[in-house]
C-alpha cells in the first residue's frame, strides 16, 4: 500500500516536479534567481524581510532539524510519526516563526510533501540548505526552487556565488529591529589546501564572501539602530568551534555528558563526533569581534543536543526531528527560540516521545 501512494504521489506532482525546469528555461538559466551584492552596496532596512513582535509576548520561533526523510519512508510509520511530530510541535509551541535548520528532506515526494505541511500552517517559516538536501530529489536547486515558491515561506536564494538560501530576517518592535536572523548555507562537502600544501577532504563551512556579506549586514544594520543589534546564526554543519567548546565543557574530544564543575551553564549531551569543518574558517572570530551573534543553532549531527556557552556565543544544537535517518531514542523533537523585547534570545528543546 505504501508503495502505491507513492507512485501516485509522483503522478500527482508532476507537474510540480517540472515546475523548477520550467523556472530555468523561462529566467534562461539558475543565475537570474539570485541577486547581485557587492561589499560596497548601502545597507537599507528593505534589504532584509521584518516580523513584527506583539510587544505583551516573546517572538517564538519552533526550530525543525533534519527531517530527512527519504520518499520510501514517506507513507510508512517512520514518515507518519514525523508528520504528526511536527504537528503536535507546532500546536503546542504555537510559534510565530518556523526555522529548519537543514537536511528538510531527501527524496522529491518527502520534500513536497514536508513544504506542503508546513506552508499548511499559514505561520512564516524560514528555512536553510543541509549537505543532503538536493540528494535524492532532482538536485538542489529543484528543492530550494520548491522552498522559495511556497506561499508562506520566507526562503531567498540570495547573493550570487554564495550556495543556495543566504537571507536576513528582522525582528522589529514598535518600529525597531531588535533581533535579526542570519540563515546561511554552509554547502556539502569541499577539499581544503592545509599551509604545508597538503589537502584534506571534509565538511564544508560558509565561504569567504559569506562572511564579508555577514560583516556588511551586521554593521549595516548597526547603523540604522545606533547600536549593535543582537542577532542570531542559523546553520546546518556547526562551526569548528563547537569542537573546542565541547573540549572546554567535557575535558575530553570523545562524546559524552557534560562535565558541570568545567560548564555549569551548558545543558544536553554530545552522543556522537562534532562533524564540523575539518579546517577554521574564522567566522566564529569575526562574530566575536563584531559583537552582535549571541548565539549559533546548527544541526546536522542527529545525536547531539548540547548548549554551550562558549567564549561569549551560545553553540547550540538543534534537536533532531522525526524518524528520518538516523536519531537517538528520547532524543528528537524540536527547539523553540524565544526572542524578548530587549531582543535576547534563549532556547530550549521540546522533547516528543512516542
Amino acid at each position: 500500500m505504501a508503495t502505491l501512494k507513492l507512485i501516485l504521489a509522483f503522478f500527482l506532482s508532476f507537474f510540480q516536479i517540472l515546475s523548477p525546469v520550467g523556472a530555468i528555461i523561462v529566467n534562461f538559466g539558475e543565475g537570474n534567481f539570485f541577486a547581485e551584492w557587492s561589499v560596497t552596496d548601502e545597507f537599507t532596512a528593505d534589504y532584509c524581510v521584518e516580523l513584527e513582535k506583539n510587544p505583551d509576548e516573546d517572538f517564538v520561533i519552533l526550530n525543525l532539524a533534519d527531517v530527512q526523510l527519504k520518499d520510501d519512508l514517506v507513507y510508512e510509520e517512520e514518515g507518519e510519526k514525523t508528520v504528526q511530530m511536527i504537528d503536535d510541535l507546532v500546536r503546542k509551541t504555537e510559534p510565530d516563526l518556523i526555522t529548519l535548520t537543514g537536511d528538510n528532506a531527501w527524496g522529491t515526494v518527502a520534500y513536497i510533501n514536508l513544504v506542503k505541511q508546513i506552508d499548511g500552517y499559514g505561520i512564516p517559516w524560514a528555512p536553510i540548505m543541509g549537505n543532503h538536501d538536493g540528494q535524492c530529489c532532482i538536485n538542489e536547486f529543484w528543492a530550494a526552487h520548491l522552498l522559495f515558491k511556497a506561499e508562506n515561506c520566507l526562503f531567498e536564494f540570495g547573493p550570487e556565488d554564495m550556495g543556495y538560501g543566504n537571507y536576513i530576517i528582522n525582528i522589529t518592535e514598535n518600529g525597531h529591529i531588535i533581533h535579526t536572523l542570519f540563515m546561511v548555507d554552509t554547502h556539502d562537502g569541499a577539499e581544503f589546501t592545509l599551509e604545508d600544501g597538503s589537502t584534506i577532504s571534509g565538511y564544508d563551512h560558509l565561504w569567504n564572501n559569506q562572511i564579508e556579506w555577514y560583516k556588511w549586514a551586521v554593521k549595516g544594520i548597526s547603523e540604522i539602530e545606533g547600536h549593535t543589534v543582537e542577532s542570531s546564526v542559523f546553520m546546518h554543519i556547526p562551526v569548528y568551534e563547537y569542537k573546542d567548546a565541547w573540549v572546554a565543557a567535557n575535558g575530553s574530544e570523545e562524546p559524552g555528558e557534560l562535565n558541570p564543575e568545567l560548564a555549569p551553564d551548558a545543558i544536553g549531551v554530545c552522543v556522537e563526533s562534532v562533524c564540523s569543518s575539518p579546517v577554521n574558517n574564522g567566522f566564529f572570530d569575526v562574530c566575536k569581534e563584531l559583537g552582535s551573534t549571541k548565539n549559533i543553532f546548527a544541526g546536522h549531527d542527529h545525536a547531539n543536543n548540547f548548549q554551550i556557552y562558549y567564549e561569549g556565543i551560545r553553540l547550540n544544537y538543534t534537536l533532531k526531528t522525526g524518524y528520518g535517518a538516523y536519531y537517538t531514542e528520547g532524543l528528537v523533537g524540536g527547539t523553540v527560540i524565544s526572542i524578548d523585547s530587549d531582543g535576547s534570545a534563549y532556547a530550549e528543546h521540546i522533547f516528543m516521545q512516542d
